[in-house]
């Protein structure tokens, strides 16, 4: 008898867009078919899209799901694939009892994470996630009800069975007792986001779970960006003994498929996706975050102000490799200040990812509000900040670019930013979720990549080599209000990513004058934070989704 064929495809979806990704379904279906097939397992949640959040709570939007759901069904099978089986996720509903109240009524019908087999035209099965998670991104225990049955599938004689996402990084449930249901594989599920180093995790915990229920694990990850989310996909599946036995590329689409053999045989081997350096695994992050943010929003290009600094390069690179260098518009918006190698450096940038470039001088501006308001000192720098971010959004408003915020974490991190000025105005933030001194490394990976492809580097060298500068005032660098970027992002890690407080941090050897600097201002910024565009998640503690710090120091004397 023939093996049973897996295929995993791994999508990118839109959340809401419902019909849109039932004919996602549809296609890789086809796909999965003609490779040769028995059953298909798509991601997570796939017909609505992840995170849905609150419109799982919209009675409305489940029944459009729902009716969506039935006409896949139908035209898998008019499509001549009813013997494929498909499985896909969405959301469903049931009926919640209170625990106290056992023989009680029927209660209210609330949201499920769910799973549905699809086959001969019909929905044959259907799993409601066990376990919800309710840390970091996620706010699943508030939004759905929790299932509580097992599903196990047939294909081609063999049995399968079914969980999603957080069911297998949970102790018991599902995943204990599909020994006792005697699987010959686990297929999971999953919507997760991307987190730097979070693919070996994945990794590891499949494979121990492979070992608890002995047999392989097919995991299939969504692909794609919604909102400050990536998903990277990385599918794989893993044999019992750890062994990684297939797996799909990281930040694109495809369709992974594997041969289920006989329990006796050893398990088949099949294509292995490359190893992304760190700061190539990144840099792809951040740039399918943008492309995933723009085009999900309707948008077709973007604008940013061009200073000739290492962070407005980094950004208008990663856009150009996101949407094409086309689809970027860049301002250089030079004051009296600017020197004339910031000028230069904007305009290389430009021709070098082929994008619109253009100049708007801001002194008539600066004159004209001065000339009202007589500023001085910081009031007057920050004049200049504010006008450029003006330029930029009355250019987005006459042509519809989106503007895009080249703003960085440590700045974030420090309030070393002028609030709606060109770094911190627009709709998103590409690189708001990296510091300063990742921001050279990954300017550096980017331009060494194109030089191993025999292409021209998009960042010129003195973006990357020349002292940081606002550029408000003669002679101003970053050094004069920051400490040094290397030892900043170094006590900015210990205090924000990993939650050490002073003592901690006194006691690995920091200087106190910069511990009591830093800390200061970071809990002082953190209303700058809040007004912040949205930007790509890269790391496990990022600003705004994942964490806020206190506005005063008091906590910290208590």
């Amino acid at each position: 008898m023939p093996h049973a064929r897996v295929a995993l495809a791994q999508i990118d979806t839109r959340v809401g867009d419902v019909a849109a990704n039932a004919q996602a379904v549809l296609a890789w279906a086809r796909r999965a078919a003609d490779a040769g097939a028995d059953v298909v397992v798509f991601p997570e949640m796939t017909l609505t899209g992840y995170p849905i959040e609150d419109l799982a709570l919209r009675a409305s939007f489940r029944r459009g799901a729902e009716e969506a759901l039935q006409r896949t069904a139908a035209a898998l099978a008019e499509g001549g694939l009813g013997d494929l089986a498909v499985l896909v996720g969405t959301v469903g509903e049931r009926s919640v009892t209170p625990v106290h109240e056992p023989h009680a009524p029927e209660g209210p019908r609330r949201p499920t994470n769910q799973a549905v087999l699809l086959q001969h035209g019909e929905v044959q099965a259907r799993y409601n996630k066990h376990h919800l998670p309710n840390y970091g991104v996620f706010d699943e225990y508030r939004i759905f009800a929790p299932g509580g049955d097992l599903m196990v599938i047939d294909v081609r004689g063999r049995r399968v069975g079914v969980v999603i996402c957080e069911d297998i990084w949970q102790d018991g449930g599902p995943v204990s007792q599909m020994d006792e249901a005697e699987v010959s594989l686990l297929v999971v599920l999953n919507a997760s986001p991307y987190e730097e180093g979070k693919g070996h995790q994945r990794v590891e915990l499949a494979a121990r779970r492979a070992h608890e229920v002995e047999a392989p694990v097919a995991y299939v990850n969504l692909v794609g960006a919604q909102d400050d989310l990536v998903f990277d996909g990385g599918s794989f599946v893993i044999a019992t003994d750890g062994r990684v036995l297939t797996s799909a590329p990281q930040f694109e689409e495809h369709l992974l498929v594997w041969d289920l053999l006989d329990d006796d045989d050893a398990p088949a081997t099949g294509e292995l996706a490359r190893t992304l350096d760190p700061d190539e695994e990144v840099y792809q992050a951040l740039v399918a975050g943008l492309r995933g943010y723009v085009r999900k929003n309707g948008f077709r290009s973007v604008l940013l102000g061009l200073s000739g600094g290492i962070d407005s390069a980094l950004v208008a690179a990663i856009a150009a490799d996101a949407i094409g260098g086309e689809n970027v518009v860049g301002v250089s918006m030079p004051s009296v200040w600017s020197s004339d190698h910031s000028k230069d450096d904007a305009e290389d940038l430009a021709k070098r990812i082929g994008a619109d470039y253009r100049v708007q001088p801001i002194k008539p501006m600066v004159d004209a509000f001065d000339g009202e308001l007589a500023l001085e000192g910081i009031a007057a720098e920050n004049l200049q900040a504010r006008i450029r971010g003006v330029i930029l959004m009355a250019i987005s408003n006459r042509e519809g670019h989106l503007v895009i915020a080249p703003g960085n974490k440590s700045e974030l991190a420090t309030g070393y930013t002028t609030i709606y000025d060109a770094g911190s105005i627009g709709g998103f933030a590409p690189i708001k979720d990296v510091d300063k001194s990742r921001v050279w490394q990954l300017a550096r990976w980017r331009n060494n990549a194109a030089l191993d492809a025999g292409e021209l580097p998009p960042i010129p060298e003195s973006s990357i080599t020349k002292p940081p500068s606002a550029e408000l005032r003669p002679g101003q660098v970053d050094q004069d209000s920051l400490p040094p970027y290397d030892l900043l992002d170094e006590v900015l890690d210990a205090y924000v990513e990993n939650a050490e407080g002073r003592p901690e941090l006194l006691a690995r050897g920091f200087d106190p004058a910069i511990v009591d600097k830093v800390l200061a201002l970071v809990d002082r910024a953190e209303w700058k934070r809040r007004q912040y565009p949205l930007g790509t998640k890269v790391t496990a503690l990022a600003f705004g989704r994942d964490r806020r710090l206190p506005i005063t120091t008091a906590w910290r004397e208590a």
